[in-house]
């Protein structure tokens, strides 16, 4: 049984997935890690040597291992493919299967690239701060669902909006203790002025906030919290909302940073965890040794810390990607002068080196 299922998926995630594994295969060494990996498919290249996004292998190959790292699913490619079995299913496809419940973002401000963001620096220094996004539940996943012919003809769309009480205790637990150890505020972002299910929300993340007296509660509406991620990103230091909020809210916290392509995320269960970059496939870009790894290895960072409880390992490798920034060295996306730009190759093998202290 291996310690850690490997997906690379599709489009970048090939390229991306190659330096994560690598910087992970060099830790076994200089940390005695002793992980062990097996790869897998999944998305698209899954469904065109299979016709399934999620294998039934794969899945099982998820639900043995400690943990998943996964690259990036979708391209244009299967963008006419059934709905039901497009790449992106596979991810929904393990969130349900593993009871991924709270996914880790965060969003922190890299000195080095301040000058990167659309944001004035003075806006930005200092600006760290986490999305908990809970992830299997809400809009995604309520039921009814589904496009559904009137009696009058007339097609309607269904969505259904839904939350009980266990699980919005769940993921305010992870986002409060999250925040004890950080700087000890949850900001829980709704719309409970409009929404019934939101104001449920509301107070079950209130009576929560009770078990955790060291932690100040704000409670924000998510236009409002929207507005203030541009306005002052400094005020947040873990924001908790539901998968809807979660997964916009999130996006616009990255960009806040200046790229995407710098963000790694963890989807979480009480018994496993699903690591992976914030980015996308990137067709336009696959195969061309474009793609900035960071994100992905940085994801591989949060998979040492939370679910092999190996915080040494983990700071050892943001301390070797912050070297590597301060040193000058950029990837396209988060480059303003060309001459300093390297590919996705290079960038993996410099964060190595900064590890193995060279």
């Amino acid at each position: 049984m291996p310690d850690i299922c490997v997906l690379p998926g599709d489009g970048v995630g090939v390229e991306v997935m190659r330096e994560a594994v690598e910087t992970l295969k060099l830790l076994n060494k200089t940390h005695n890690l002793r992980l062990e990996f097996e790869q897998a498919l999944v998305g698209g290249a899954a469904y065109d040597a299979t016709g399934a996004p999620l294998p039934e292998d794969t899945l099982k190959l998820a639900k043995q291992a400690d943990a998943v790292l996964l690259g990036a699913v979708g391209g244009t490619k299967w963008e006419s493919l059934p709905y039901e079995v497009r790449p992106e299913r596979a991810l929904l496809g393990l969130r349900k299967e593993l009871d991924l419940y709270a996914n880790l973002r965060p969003a922190k401000v890299f000195e080095p690239l301040l000058d990167v963001s659309a944001l004035r620096e003075e806006v930005l220094r200092g600006a760290d701060l986490i999305v908990v996004r809970e992830l299997v539940g809400g809009l995604y996943f309520g039921t009814p669902r589904g496009v559904v012919m009137e009696s009058d003809g007339v097609k309607r769309g269904i969505n259904t909006l839904t939350y009980s009480e266990p699980e919005i205790q769940r993921i305010a637990r992870v986002a409060f203790k999250l925040a004890e150890k950080r700087r000890k505020l949850v900001h829980s972002v709704d719309k409970a002025n409009v929404l019934e299910t939101m104001e449920l929300w509301r107070v079950t993340v209130t009576q929560m906030a009770e078990e955790y007296p060291r932690v100040a509660l704000r409670h924000m509406y998510v236009d409002n919290c929207a507005m203030q991620l541009i306005r002052d990103p400094r005020q947040f230091d873990v924001i908790l909302t539901d998968n809807l909020f979660g997964d916009i809210l999130s996006d616009e916290a990255a960009m806040v940073t200046g790229s995407i392509g710098m963000l790694p995320s963890a989807s979480l269960s009480d018994t496993s965890g699903l690591y992976e970059p914030v980015h996308g496939s990137a067709p336009d870009i696959a195969g061309k040794n474009i793609a900035n790894p960071i994100a992905t290895i940085l994801s591989a960072a949060m998979m040492l810390r939370y679910s092999f409880n190996r915080e040494d390992a983990a700071a050892t490798i943001e301390a070797a990607v912050m070297r590597v920034l301060e040193s000058g060295a950029r990837t396209a996306d988060i480059a303003r002068k060309k001459e300093n730009v390297i590919g996705t190759r290079e960038m993996g093998e410099r964060i190595r080196a900064a590890i193995s202290g060279r």
